[in-house]
């Protein structure tokens, strides 16, 4: 019983550090004229980690669509509406997604495409994917980190202690 114990908190510790915040734009954020595609390009999305959108409340919003919205700049069937300025997604399917701003950005670029890879599926080799920035690349929303990880080895330590 003890084992099995043991064997689920490291687990946690696995799914918890392995988490991605991926930060849209990275310091550039979500705004007009920036190139979202290649951006993309250049991260690993995973079905578990984050998406998250920073920009002004007042002036651009996050919108979930299909394909066809993605392609056409329209909102009509959105699948998500996000509005806070600071969204956090998360990715809990393998599957494409498609984000758009639906207060007239989608025209100026706001647009992204993302697929969203199985858990299972190894990572590609490291010279196809470029570093990513540290502030692109963090513990997702708050959740994981040091002091996550810190509380979680004193758990299965003192789980440890009874066996």
């Amino acid at each position: 019983m003890a084992l099995w114990v043991l064997f689920l908190l490291v687990a946690a510790v696995a799914t918890i550090v392995s988490a991605t915040d991926h930060i849209v734009g990275g310091n550039k954020g979500w705004n007009p004229d920036i190139n979202y595609t290649l951006w993309s390009n250049n991260q690993i999305f995973y079905v578990g980690d984050f998406i998250s959108f920073r920009y002004q409340k007042t002036q651009h919003n996050v919108l979930q669509v299909n394909k066809m919205g993605y392609d056409s700049c329209t909102i009509e069937g959105a699948l998500g509406n996000w509005s806070s300025g600071k969204d956090f997604i998360k990715l809990d399917k393998s599957k494409r997604y498609y984000f758009i701003c639906g207060i007239g950005g989608c025209s100026n670029g706001m647009k992204l495409s993302i697929l969203v890879h199985p858990l299972s599926q190894s990572p590609p080799p490291t010279s196809a994917v470029s570093a990513v920035h540290s502030s692109e690349k963090s513990a997702a929303n708050g959740v994981g980190g040091f002091g996550s990880i810190l509380v979680l080895v004193g758990l299965m330590a003192f789980v440890c202690a009874w066996i």
